[in-house]
């Protein structure tokens, strides 16, 4: 029997998730990208909990998938979402941050809401040693340049919009940055040319390893099956832009 898992996001950033998993095992995909709420990173927490309930709910009934994964790090940290009945949050890999700095000092990337938020504050509190300077840094403009596609058709005015935000912190010693939005690793290639000695760590390949492990038949095949609210033209284009054909289809 071929596993099916779902993952979502509010964008295209999470199809970044993907690729991982398919490193890892063969699976029956389904993404959905919720336009119509794009973006997470601006709602509150009641708008986000009625959001994602119902998006789960509609993923599990349309699909029956053997996993879900909310492939935004918003709604996984403001609404808790953490591993518990086959539902998976994406969250800042800062054990691993803590384990590579050099510098003492780490900086999470991440949507505004998630910056401002005191849930992220908590999850520092718990997963980072005192000794480590950690800083938040709003990374919205970043998500935007992947979201519009701006990445691949703007290159220079990516790389100056990446580095107004990051250098910075860079000129502070921070020599480890997590990818707290799963727009993020889409920048990686641009983020390595402009900072070839700093880590960027994608909470991707975490993820990864969760999903499989839980995970057990292995089929010969994968598939990946790309569906969207809002706009799907507009939609269909800005995978266009990124080198995905895949054909998008209503939910």
């Amino acid at each position: 029997m071929i596993p099916k898992i779902a993952v979502f996001d509010s964008g295209l950033g999470s199809l970044s998730v993907i690729k991982p998993i398919q490193k890892r095992i063969n699976a029956e995909i389904i993404y959905f990208a919720d336009q119509k709420n794009y973006p997470y990173g601006t709602k509150t927490v009641p708008q986000l909990d009625k959001i994602i309930k119902s998006t789960i709910s509609t993923l599990q009934e349309k699909f029956s998938p053997d996993v879900i994964v909310v492939g935004s790090n918003t709604p996984s940290l403001l609404l808790h979402i953490e591993k518990k009945d086959k539902i998976f949050g994406v969250y800042p890999p800062l054990k691993e941050a803590v384990s590579k700095t050099r510098s003492g000092k780490i900086g999470i990337l991440a949507t505004r809401s998630v910056v401002k938020n005191k849930t992220l504050d908590k999850y520092i509190k718990k997963n980072v040693p005192s000794r480590i300077q950690v800083t938040k840094i709003n990374a919205t403009p970043l998500v935007d340049l992947v979201e519009s596609g701006k990445f691949i058709s703007q290159k220079q005015l990516s790389k100056d919009t990446i580095q107004k935000i990051i250098n910075p912190h860079v000129e502070n010693n921070i020599d480890v940055f997590t990818l707290s939005s799963t727009h993020l690793p889409f920048l990686v290639p641009i983020l390595k040319e402009l900072f070839p000695d700093i880590t960027f760590l994608d909470p991707a390949d975490v993820i990864a390893k969760h999903v499989t492990k839980i995970l057990k038949h292995k089929s010969k095949k994968s598939r990946l099956k790309i569906y969207a609210s809002g706009d799907l033209d507009t939609f269909q284009k800005k995978l266009k832009k990124i080198g995905i054909k895949n054909k998008v289809n209503p939910l």
